[in-house]
């Protein structure tokens, strides 16, 4: 699905235009970002693509919803 990741006050934050939901990170696996997963306040865990450490936010990247469909 396609999300749109971008620096929040509170830190990054993830929107879904899809759902039209918009959440909080609560959790990464990699400093990086790219190439591991993030959890949403929600309890969603998405799976994000791989890419260069310093991508610049925001941006628009297509993730994998982990434990259902989109």
């Amino acid at each position: 699905m396609k999300v749109m990741i971008r620096k929040a006050a509170t830190g990054l934050s993830v929107y879904v235009p899809k759902k039209d939901l918009e959440e909080g990170v609560v959790e990464i696996e990699r400093e990086a970002l790219w190439g591991g997963w993030v959890k949403l306040a929600n309890g969603w865990i998405l799976d994000l693509p791989e890419m260069a450490a310093d991508t610049r936010l925001p941006i628009t990247v297509n993730a994998k919803k982990r434990g259902g469909e989109d």
